[in-house]
C-alpha cells in the first residue's frame, strides 16, 4: 500500500515510523512531516488546511490509506473531502469531530446518554460564571469550549486561580472564539489514564492503555501542557479497568454519535479518570493522543495499515501488543508553554541513543533546529518502567540540552524512581 499521514508532529512521527515497518505498506508519505519524519517518510510540502491539495496529491500518488493526524484539519472536514471522492481515509467527518472540537457538545451528549463525567456548567459571560465558580468553590476546572492546542484548560487550586482563568478565556479572548465559551466543571480525583479506541461506526479495536503527565515541571507542578512525557501500559490501575471502562464509556459514546446522525470513524480517544465511583471522562479526543501514540504504537505488534484497512473495509481484525513498557520523555523549549525561543540547535540531543520522535523540528542550513515548543520525546522500551526510564534519562543526561528542559520523573506513578 501507499499510505499518507497529515500532520507535522511527534504523533505523526510515530504513526510513520510504524507504517514504515509494516509489512503491507511500500511507500510512506506524510503532509508536511517535518524534519525526523523526513529520515522515514517522504515529506510533500503541503500545509494540513489545504484539502484540495492534499486530495489531489493522494489521488496522483495512488494513496491508498489516508490517516489524519491532527485535530484542526479534522475540524475542518477533511475526512468528508476524502470520503466525497472515495478515498480510503481514517479520521472522523467535521460532525463526529465535534466530540473534540467542543467541549460543550461533548458535556451535553454525555449527560443525554448517561456516560459518567463530572458535573459541569456551560457560559458566555464572565459575570455568570463568576457567580458559578463562587457557588462552587475550588478546586475546580475551567475550560475553553473549542480547540486550544492542549492549553484551554486550567485545573484551579483555588478560586482566585479559577476566576483569573475564566476572565483571561471569556473576557480576555485568551483563546480566540474558542475560549467564547467555556465550560467549568467539578474537580475529579483519582488515577488519569488515557484509552484510544480505533473505531468505524459500531466497531471497536481498543489500544492498549497509556498515562501521561501534564504539567510542565516535575512533581506535577506548574501549567498545564500538551503533555511532557508518558508510558504504555499502566500497570499499577486495577486489572479490568479498561474493560469497564469500554462497557461504561466508549461503547456507549460511540452507539450515542450513531444515535445523533454523527456515527465516528477514526481515533476515539478517551480522557479518563479512575474515581471512587469508577472511570468517569475527562475528555474526548478526535484522534490519536500526543504524546500517547509514541509510547503504544511501538508496542503493537500488528501491521497497523492492515488493521486500519480491515476495520474500514468490516474485514476481521485483531490487534496484538508486545508485553514491554514503552516510556518517553519530552524535550521542550524553555519557556513552554508560555512563549519560548525557536531555532534552538538540536545537534548534541539527537546523538541520544533512544528513539526520538520530532515534534517541533526544521531544517537550517543543513542542520536540525527546534520549531515549537515540544521539541522531541525521547523513548525506550523495558520490562518495567524503572528499565525503561534508565534508558531514557541516561541518554538524554549525555546530551546538551541548552534551552531546553524536560522533567525528570515521567513514569514516577508506575514505578519509576530515578537513575
Amino acid at each position: 500500500m501507499n499510505v499518507l499521514v497529515v500532520g507535522r508532529g511527534g504523533r505523526e512521527h510515530a504513526i510513520c515510523d510504524k507504517f514504515s515497518k509494516d509489512p503491507s505498506v511500500a511507500r510512506v508519505f506524510c503532509a508536511p512531516g517535518n524534519a525526523g519524519i523526513a529520515a522515514i517518510a517522504e515529506c510533500v510540502d503541503i500545509s494540513e488546511g489545504d484539502q484540495e491539495a492534499l486530495l489531489q496529491f493522494a489521488k496522483d500518488q495512488v494513496v491508498n490509506l489516508t490517516v489524519i493526524g491532527p485535530e484542526q484539519p479534522l475540524s475542518e472536514g477533511l475526512a468528508d473531502t476524502f470520503n466525497r471522492e472515495g478515498l480510503l481515509v481514517f479520521g472522523p467527518s467535521q460532525k463526529a469531530s465535534a466530540i473534540e472540537g467542543s467541549k460543550a457538545f461533548a458535556k451535553e451528549l454525555m449527560k443525554k446518554y448517561s456516560i459518567p463525567t463530572a458535573a459541569y456548567e456551560t457560559f458566555t459571560d464572565f459575570n455568570e460564571a463568576k457567580r458559578y465558580i463562587h457557588e462552587q468553590g475550588a478546586p475546580i476546572v475551567i475550560k475553553a469550549d473549542g480547540l486550544a492546542a492542549g492549553k484551554g484548560v486550567v485545573v484551579a487550586l483555588t478560586e482566585e486561580e479559577a476566576l483569573q482563568a475564566a476572565e483571561d478565556m471569556l473576557a480576555g479572548a485568551k483563546f480566540g472564539a474558542s475560549s467564547s465559551k467555556i465550560v467549568v466543571e467539578e474537580f475529579l480525583d483519582g488515577e488519569e489514564f488515557s484509552f484510544m479506541c480505533l473505531v468505524h461506526h459500531d466497531r471497536i479495536i481498543p489500544l492498549e492503555l497509556a498515562q501521561d503527565h501534564k504539567r510542565a515541571y516535575d512533581g506535577d507542578e506548574g501549567p498545564n501542557t500538551g503533555g511532557m512525557g508518558a508510558y504504555s501500559p499502566v500497570a499499577h490501575l486495577p486489572e479490568g479497568v479498561s474493560d469497564v471502562a469500554m462497557d461504561a464509556i466508549i461503547k456507549p459514546v460511540v452507539q450515542a454519535m450513531i444515535e445523533e446522525d454523527r456515527s465516528f470513524t477514526g481515533v476515539l480517544y478517551a480522557g479518563l479518570i479512575l474515581t471512587e465511583d469508577g472511570p468517569k471522562v475527562i475528555e474526548f479526543n478526535a484522534r490519536f493522543g500526543d504524546p500517547e501514540t509514541q509510547v503504544v504504537l511501538p508496542r503493537l505488534k500488528s501491521d497497523l495499515a492492515e488493521l486500519l484497512v480491515n476495520l474500514l473495509t468490516d474485514q476481521p481484525v485483531n490487534a496484538e501488543w508486545i508485553e514491554e513498557t514503552v516510556l518517553g520523555v519530552v524535550v521542550a523549549a524553555d519557556g513552554y508553554p508560555g512563549s519560548y525561543q525557536k531555532e534552538i540547535s538540536l545537534e548534541s540531543v539527537l546523538t541520544a541513543e533512544v528513539t526520538l520522535y520530532h515534534a517541533g523540528t526544521k531544517k537550517e542550513g543543513g542542520l536540525i533546529v527546534s520549531d515549537g515548543g515540544r521539541v522531541l520525546l525521547a523513548a525506550a522500551s523495558g520490562m518495567t518502567a524503572q528499565q525503561a526510564g534508565e534508558k531514557v534519562y541516561a541518554a538524554l543526561g549525555g546530551t546538551d540540552t541548552t534551552g531546553l528542559f524536560y522533567r525528570r520523573d515521567i513514569g514516577w506513578k508506575a514505578g519509576y524512581k530515578g537513575k
